[in-house]
């Protein structure tokens, strides 16, 4: 490369020609800026949980078939080395083997869904209940508080776990009756004194009964919120961190019963958003303006090894975009 005589008016300069221009990208990346993660549609999130669901099982009842011989061979051995007489024998062990298919799981699908609030400041911390349109999949084990005999033994031919008054208190008192054995209560107003007792043990895990989520009820309504409460009504609240964890279904129901329940559970937390969320300086009628009420959400399964995170138009009941693909 040849050099270049400039001349200037003060001085001779003798320089090298350009090199030819060439353009570098360089992200900048850091802790403190790392690289955004791509996001899905709520719809297309949904269908590549399920695709993953239908992946698991394919691959674990082609890996149950290949390993079924060895299965077999070493339950016959335990059997025939530890069995007891009513154990079953080494033919009844293949021929279970060869009758029963490998069960798949129905995964739960659950949203975190994480909200712009402070849940120790006042009116900031949600709680409630609703009920989704094709229910959740759970069935949970219901405890009835009531001082009327006769409701107590209807509620336990409804299915509750268990029923009763101040002797099903006292039993929780002492330990008689697991708290694991339920996951939710219910309670007629009277009971609520009588409750104080045992509230060091229902109040940590969530079981003491609450207006907020409808779990003090009439006598006569009972029954019925009973058996909403055993598998139709969903609760939710937020953890101090502001987020809302809640399941919405089963990798069984589809993506079009997965996104009605969705729907439902955003239309539920929009309808009770707070007056004033958020950090920084409110405005006359609570948040300033432009304050963002939804942050993140993310879906996931049981036996997901990771979540999807969701495009925030496509679930904001605000946006132009809620429950559709923006592209």
């Amino acid at each position: 490369m040849s050099n270049v005589i400039r001349y200037t008016a003060q001085k001779l300069v003798l320089c090298r020609p350009a090199a030819p221009a060439t353009l570098h990208f360089q992200s900048y990346v850091t802790r403190a800026h790392p690289s955004p993660l791509p996001t899905a549609p709520i719809q297309d999130a949904l269908q590549r949980l399920i695709s993953e669901m239908d992946e698991r099982h394919l691959h674990r009842s082609q890996r149950w078939e290949n390993n079924k011989d060895k299965r077999v061979n070493q339950r016959s051995a335990y059997l025939t080395a530890r069995g007891r007489p009513t154990h079953p024998s080494e033919e009844e062990v293949r021929k279970e083997a060869a009758e029963k298919e490998y069960r798949r799981m129905d995964e739960s699908v659950e949203v975190a869904l994480q909200l712009n609030l402070d849940p120790r400041k006042p009116g900031q911390a949600l709680r409630g209940s609703f009920s989704l349109p094709h229910g959740n999949g759970k069935k949970f084990g219901v405890a009835v508080f009531t001082d009327n005999m006769e409701l107590a033994k209807e509620a336990l031919a409804n299915g509750a776990v268990v029923a009763g008054g101040a002797s099903l208190i006292e039993d929780i008192k002492n330990g008689n009756v697991s708290l694991t054995s339920f996951q939710r209560t219910l309670a007629s107003p009277e009971m609520m004194p009588q409750l104080s007792a045992i509230a060091r043990l229902l109040g940590p895990r969530g079981l003491m009964p609450n207006p907020k989520l409808n779990t003090i009820q009439p006598q006569d309504q009972l029954l019925e919120t009973l058996e909403q409460q055993q598998s139709g009504i969903s609760n939710y609240r937020t953890d101090k961190e502001g987020i809302v964890r809640i399941g919405i279904g089963r990798g069984s129901f589809g993506v079009d019963k997965l996104m009605d329940n969705m729907r439902e559970l955003m239309n539920e937390i929009q309808s009770i958003k707070p007056e004033s969320f958020g950090k920084g300086k409110k405005g006359k009628g609570g948040s300033a303006k432009g304050t963002k009420y939804y942050l993140k959400a993310h879906l996931s399964t049981t036996q997901s090894k990771g979540s999807v995170l969701v495009d925030l138009r496509t679930i904001d009941p605000t946006s132009s975009f809620f429950m559709t693909d923006p592209l």
